[in-house]
C-alpha cells in the first residue's frame, strides 16, 4: 500500500524541531571527528556529508566555520562540567576525560590555548571563558596536597595538551597518556563522559 503523500509526488512531512535537533546534534558530532581528522579547515561539505544532511542544513544551524567550531568546544566544555558535577567525580576521572577530549578534537586543543586565537579579541575572550570553565572544574577536584597546585595543573593541561599530535586518535592518546605519566599525574580511564 502506498502512502497518500507519494502518490500525490509529494514528499511525507518532517519532524520539524525533532529533525532539526537531530541535524545540529549529528553535525557537531561529524565536526568533532572531521576536525579531528584533517584539522579546523576542514572542508565544511565533508562534514555536512557525514552527518547525512545537505550543506543547507548546516549553514541553517552554522552560519559560519567559527560558529561550527564553537559548538563542538561549547560541547565539549559541557561533557566536562557534567563530569565535574558527578557525584563520584576525582581528579583521576575528569583527567581520563579531558584526555579524550584532548584526543578525539583538535578544536579542543586549540581552546587550551586560548592566547593562540590570535588578534580576534572575540574569539579569545570567548575561548579563555570557555578554558576557565573547564580549569574550575578540574580544580574543584584537586586533592589537597596533590603535587600539583591549582597553577600547575592549569600549566600542566597545557603541556600536555600541546603533546597531543598525531595522525590518529590513537596515537594522540597515547602521547596525552605518556605527557601525564611523566608529570607523574594520575589519569583515569580515557573515555567520554557517561560512556
Amino acid at each position: 500500500m502506498t502512502d497518500h503523500t507519494e502518490q500525490e509526488g509529494r514528499r511525507p512531512s518532517n519532524d520539524g524541531p525533532k529533525a532539526a535537533a537531530r541535524n545540529r546534534a549529528a553535525l557537531v558530532a561529524s565536526a568533532r571527528e572531521v576536525f579531528a581528522e584533517h584539522g579546523l579547515e576542514a572542508p565544511l561539505s565533508a562534514i555536512a556529508r557525514r552527518a547525512g544532511v545537505g550543506q543547507g542544513v548546516l549553514y541553517r544551524h552554522f552560519p559560519d566555520r567559527a560558529a561550527l567550531v564553537g559548538a563542538v568546544l561549547e560541547e565539549n566544555v559541557r561533557q566536562m562540567e557534567q563530569a565535574a558535577e558527578s557525584e563520584d567525580a576525582t581528579l583521576p576521572g575528569l583527567l581520563g576525560v579531558l584526555t579524550w577530549h584532548l584526543a578525539e578534537s583538535a578544536a579542543f586543543i586549540g581552546l587550551l590555548h586560548s592566547s593562540r586565537a590570535g588578534s580576534r579579541s572575540d574569539l579569545r575572550s570567548h575561548s579563555t571563558a570557555l578554558s576557565e570553565r573547564v580549569q574550575r572544574g578540574l580544580r574543584a577536584h584537586l586533592p589537597r596536597g596533590h603535587r600539583l597546585s591549582a597553577g600547575d595543573l592549569e600549566l600542566a593541561v597545557a603541556m600536555v595538551s600541546a603533546t597531543v599530535i598525531g595522525p590518529t586518535r590513537e596515537e594522540r592518546e597515547r602521547r596525552a597518556l605518556a605527557a601525564w605519566r611523566l608529570l607523574g599525574v594520575e589519569v583515569g580511564p580515557v573515555r567520554p563522559f557517561g560512556g
